[in-house]
């Protein structure tokens, strides 16, 4: 790295190791992101020949304008280039002079700052930095006029803090994460800063003494100042961004009549039944139930799976989807379990994961007791199953994706009142989709959003690159499996002789 560079922290190295055409930076306030795009774009103009570009900076105020500019010149006293001093110019207008400042190199290249106008941008290239891009009044305008500069093999940045929920910048943000915008997205949050070193550098800065009570009284104080704002400033929480996440319209518009959703509810004694008993019963609901749905499945599309679990309290959901000729995702069948027993959980998984047409894929929620059943098939089908850990991280990241097949009419779900009010338990929590509280269903038993995850799971899955995969042939269709006293059904696998007459594990 260029020594001057050295400096850097770590957020702020990724930011500029990434040379992307269309860059966003979604921060905390004060982190040093604009500072670090001023040495990148000295950089730029100070490179002489085809290598160097100007550099056009938008903020939304001349304050802004004059301290980029001011701190491109001290990066590019830093690189020892040469730059003549800031000057203020003035462009003409149709309507009115642009009051702008500008530094020139003796590369030939420039970096000017202009006021927030789009037509500030018409017939310009290079590289266009739109600075806290959220409180703009035209960002819209601001974008469509930037993004001419890729045309030619320009590039912009955008960078800012959030300035509400239904501002431009955070639909920008969501449009990113569903997958419509190519750019490259980077997020950084106070506490991130910090861990990556923030106020370790405020230290040097002002010849005080690091340590970690003194940053935690630090963090604290910054926190306490921004009061009801702080999720917005600091942590990258678009104000009231709360609420339903799906509207009902939305969800019943992806809705289908007539796709079976197979319920399997069992007492609680059950579970004290004999192994032999319960393998034998829950394989007679398996293909009185499960093979005529499993037999009406397309055999040429590729089929996934995402799987939500539960045992006595949530139910297990088993949410198969098929992706048609025409990249529709369309659900086949949904299976429920209610107080069904690990073992059969696992018995009527690997029923349907067996049989499904060209399976490439299945999710499965990796999360408390659900890890047995994430690991046990992970052990039986390999790289084809991903074992989810739900997290923010993941919602924040894979929700927007899952909403926009709903938006842009990708998914179909079954028509159900349970599936609806699953998809509506997904809410906005502190700007991140994520489950509600629990609800009951509408047979008035516990429900947790558990379709609505296992669906969003499902579709995870099913924009998931498998890889090279290997696989064991499942059981000869028509063929009634039958239980064999000599084969654990949830121990090792058969020998080979076994498995050629039709068995894989017993089942």
């Amino acid at each position: 790295m260029n020594e001057p560079l050295s400096i850097l922290l770590p957020y702020q190295r990724r930011w500029l190791a990434d040379q992307s055409q269309v860059k966003v930076s979604e921060k905390s306030r004060r982190i040093g992101i604009t500072w670090t795009e001023a040495a990148d774009r000295a950089l730029g103009a100070a490179t002489g020949g085809r290598a160097g570009i100007d550099g056009w900076y938008i903020g939304y105020n001349k304050d802004m304008a004059l301290e980029f500019v001011e701190a491109a010149a001290r990066w590019a006293r830093r690189f020892n280039r040469a730059a003549e001093a800031v000057e203020e110019i003035a462009l003409a207008d149709e309507r009115a002079d642009i009051l702008a400042y500008r530094i020139r190199f003796a590369s030939g290249h420039k970096i000017v700052a202009l006021s927030s106008r789009p037509s500030n941008l018409r017939g310009k290239d290079g590289c266009a930095v739109i600075d806290e891009a959220a409180f703009h009044e035209d960002l819209p305008g601001l974008l469509k006029a930037a993004l001419a500069f890729t045309m030619w093999g320009g590039l912009v940045r955008i960078i800012s803090t959030h300035n509400g929920a239904n501002n431009p910048f955070n639909e920008l943000i969501s449009e990113i994460r569903a997958g419509r915008r190519p750019y490259s997205l980077h997020r950084t949050t106070f506490d991130e800063a910090l861990a990556d070193g923030l106020y370790r550098k405020i230290c040097e800065q002002s010849e005080t003494e690091w340590s970690e009570a003194k940053q935690r009284e630090w963090r604290q104080q910054i926190v306490d100042y921004y009061g009801d704002n702080v999720g917005e400033e600091l942590f990258c929480i678009p104000r009231a961004s709360s609420g339903a996440y799906l509207s009902s319209v939305l969800i019943e518009a992806r809705m289908k009549a007539g796709i079976p959703i197979l319920r399997w509810e069992m007492p609680a004694e059950f579970s004290g039944r004999p192994e032999a008993d319960r393998y034998s019963e829950t394989q007679a609901w398996c293909e009185d139930n499960l093979a005529p749905a499993i037999a009406a499945l397309d055999p040429a599309l590729a089929s996934f799976f995402g799987e939500d679990f539960g045992r006595s309290g949530d139910l297990t959901v088993i949410w198969p989807l098929q992706i048609a000729h025409d990249l529709m995702r369309r659900t086949p069948f949904v299976v429920e379990l209610r107080n069904i027993p690990f073992r059969n959980q696992e018995q009527v998984l690997f029923y349907v994961a067996d049989r499904l047409p060209r399976f490439t894929m299945g999710a499965m929620d990796a999360r408390g007791n659900g890890q047995y059943l994430a690991e046990t098939a992970a052990q039986r089908y390999g790289a084809r199953i991903v074992q989810v850990m739900l997290s923010e991280s993941w919602y924040r990241e894979n929700m927007p994706r899952y909403k926009a097949a709903f938006e842009d009419g990708t998914i179909e779900i079954p028509k159900d009142a349970d599936v609806l009010a699953d998809h509506r338990a997904i809410v906005l929590e502190q700007g991140v989709a994520k489950v509600a509280e629990r609800r009951a269903g509408a047979d008035g038993k516990g429900r947790h959003g558990d379709s609505a995850m296992a669906a969003a799971l499902a579709f995870f899955a099913s924009r998931a690159d498998p890889g090279q995969i290997g696989y064991i042939s499942a059981p000869v269709p028509g063929k009634r499996d039958t239980f064999d006293r000599r084969i654990d059904p949830f121990g090792a696998p058969p020998a080979e002789d076994e498995l050629a007459g039709g068995r894989v594990r017993g089942f």
